[in-house]
Formats: structure tokens, sequence, C-alpha cells
């Protein structure tokens, strides 16, 4: 018996939701930089891990940053996203998407998810473009606020993916820029091509809690050349003559150091075993839970080739947040590392008075969606553990 943070009684150690697996080449790589001294934000394993990333996911450019959060800031900028402009963005979406748009003095508005597949809906993107906004010069403005919409920022979710296709398509159209948070989408596919390579900028993180990590970490990926050497530029403090410190605009310190790369390179040597265990994992939580009533496994859109970040489940449809809250509760108090969506952003306080589009399946999604422990190194009894752990308190 154990005690988590705030005093509650556990009867089993926790099983983790999405530990990290650190068991390929991360200490030799990260030796190599302490025996030759590359340890801060530039040398061979940034540039090895860049080039890597990028030709894994089928881009031309990589840009190594400190976070995926980082990624998405430089990425709005880059595609010139101004103070005062407005940012189509998922209302469910951890909270660093809207974040991304406020660094940049911008305002996001918010869309609403669609119930079969978890992500942003394409249908109601167009409607708002349709009835709220005007093109006028080759610029799209929501005639609400009579702010200029700059871009869209659609987020891939849960190892899944977003329409993206129809999502550009309508940003072509309305002359909007897309930059994609794929910061949960390493390795998923979508018609056949990498999330995160359809729009202008694509986005991945290397946190901790994601499929290969790199302790931290992330990489913005683009086709774009000259997007690629502005987004080096900003997130080196847009030095433009470094011996004599002249800079012409405020840049981040944003680059990815030479020890975190050391391990995303490592990391990035096993993604492919990685994604198949997490394959394997989804399809054992499938085929125990698909005849429970009153649950919904997760689904697969059209065209997806799925990773399975975060395997999640929705509970019935009357759930209450109480309910869920207490179920998380007793699978957390049983052992389970389970934890619930993100509070949806757009009625977050922050975010309040932001404008968002009919919401209405975004935050039913909130309500009644439970994540389940979904780790590379999830061993088989632990995995029966929460399978049986879900089962008897869903029935209790």
């Amino acid at each position: 018996m154990s005690f988590d943070q705030g005093g509650q009684t556990r009867l089993r150690e926790l099983i983790p939701l999405n530990a990290p697996e650190l068991s390929g080449n991360e200490w030799t790589y990260l030796k190599e930089c302490l025996d030759t001294g590359w340890v801060s934000a530039a040398g061979p394993f940034v540039d090895r891990f860049e080039s890597e990333v990028a030709a894994y996911v089928g881009a031309r450019n990589g840009v190594a940053v400190g976070n995926g959060t980082a990624g998405l800031h430089v990425g709005l900028r880059i595609v010139g996203v101004e103070p005062g402009d407005e940012v189509i963005v998922s209302s469910l979406s951890f909270i660093a998407s809207a974040n991304a748009i406020t660094y940049c003095h911008a305002f996001p508005v918010f869309m609403d998810a669609d119930p079969a597949t978890w992500h942003i809906d394409p249908v109601k993107v167009r409607s708002f473009l349709q009835n709220e906004c005007e093109v006028r010069s080759g610029q799209c403005f929501n005639k609400r606020t009579s702010r200029r919409v700059k871009a869209i920022l659609p987020v891939h979710i849960l190892g899944l993916a977003c329409e993206i296709d129809r999502i550009v398509d309508m940003a072509r159209e309305f002359h909007l820029k897309v930059v994609e948070d794929a910061a949960e989408a390493m390795g998923v596919r979508y018609r056949g091509l990498h999330a995160g390579t359809f729009g202008d900028v694509g986005v991945f993180s290397f946190n901790g809690n994601k499929i290969i990590t790199s302790g931290g970490g992330g990489m913005l990926v683009t086709d774009s050349d000259s997007l690629a050497e502005y987004a080096r530029y900003l997130s080196t403090q847009a030095k433009d003559d470094p011996v004599e410190y002249i800079h012409r605009e405020a840049g981040f310190n944003y680059r990815m150091s030479s020890l975190q790369a050391a391990v995303g390179v490592a990391q990035l040597e096993r993604i492919d075993e990685f994604i198949a265990k997490k394959r394997a994992i989804a399809s054992s939580y499938e085929a125990a839970l698909s005849g429970l009533d009153g649950l919904t496994t997760m689904p697969v859109p059209d065209g997806v080739e799925p990773t399975y970040w975060l395997y999640t489940v929705l509970m019935s449809n009357d759930t209450t947040l109480e309910r869920r809250r207490e179920v998380i509760r007793i699978l957390n108090a049983n052992g389970v590392g389970a934890r619930p969506l993100w509070h949806t952003l757009h009625d977050l306080p922050p975010y309040q008075s932001c404008q968002a589009y009919e919401i209405e399946h975004s935050s039913a999604l909130y309500r009644r969606a439970i994540s389940l422990p979904t780790s590379v190194g999830l061993r088989d009894e632990d995995l029966a553990v929460c399978i049986e752990q879900l089962r008897k308190t869903l029935q209790a």
C-alpha cells in the first residue's frame, strides 16, 4: 500500500500512463556528447536529429527546438501571424496549442470536435469560414471582430490524425496558412503521408511521455527552405552577426541542446518497434473492452494509420463529469494510471472571452473520456490489470 501526492491511499503501485522506454543507445550517445564537449544548442547530434526526423516524416527540412510549444510559436511567426490576427484552433487539445497563438499576441478562434473522429470538425470549419468570414484583397477577415484570420492550427491528438487534407484545401481556398500541431502524432500517417507534413509547417513534441522522447524538445518540419531558415534564425535569438551581436528583431532562445538531440537520435532508431508495441497494446484493449456495455473504444478515422499514443475510451453518453472523475480516482487507487482528456480550451479562464464557434461535442468528449496506460514498456500482466480494473470499476 502507498500514497499519492494528495495523500490518497493506493492499493498497489501505480502503472504509469505513458513512461519512456530508454534501453537503446541513449547512454552511448550521451557519453559521446560529454566526451566531445558538444552539450549545448549545437553539434553533430542536433544536425543529425534534424535530418533524420525530416527524412522519417518525409519533409525537406527539420528545425530542432526546445519543446513542442516553442515549435508552434515559431511556426506561427514564420507563416506571418501578427499581433491582432486570429488563428482557428481545436478546442479539444492541450493548452499549448492556444498558448502559442497568444504568444504571438493573436487570438484563438475555437472549433468543435467531430464526435466520430474526436478531431477538429472540418464541416464546422467550413461553416465558420463561409458564414462568419469574408475574403478581401486576398485575405480572410472575421466579420464579427473585423480581425484578419491568418491561419489554422489543427491538432492531431492521441496518436491519430485529423482530416488534414480537407483542412488544407479550405485553408488554400480562404487564403490561410496551416501550422499542424502533431505533438502527439509522431509516426502517424494519413492517406499514406505522415501527419505534420500537409500544411506549411508541422510541429512534433519529444516530451518524456511521447512515443519517442529527447527528454523534452520538439521539431518543426517544413518543405519550404525559406521558412526553415527563418525558423532557425528566430529560434537562435535572431542573430544577424553573432560576432558583433547584431540582432535586427527579437528572437527566442528556443534551440534544442545536443544532449536532448542525442537521446532523440537513439529513440528514433527504435520508433518502428515502439509503434508496433503501441498497436499491440491497443489491439488488446480493443479486444477486451469492445463488448463492454456503454463503453466506446478508440476510433480509427478513415485513412489513418494510428500509433495510439494514448489509448482512450469513452464512457456512456449519460456519464456525468463527477462519475468520470470518480472512475479515474478508483482506477488510480487500484494502481491504474488513467487520466482524463484535456479540459476544453474555450471555457478555460484565459480563453473564455475568445470566440468559440458552435461548440457541441468537445465538452462531451472531455466529460466522457478516459486515457489508459499505453507505455511501450507496459508488461502483459500490467495490461491485464488495467483491463480488469476498468471492467470492474465500470460494472460496479
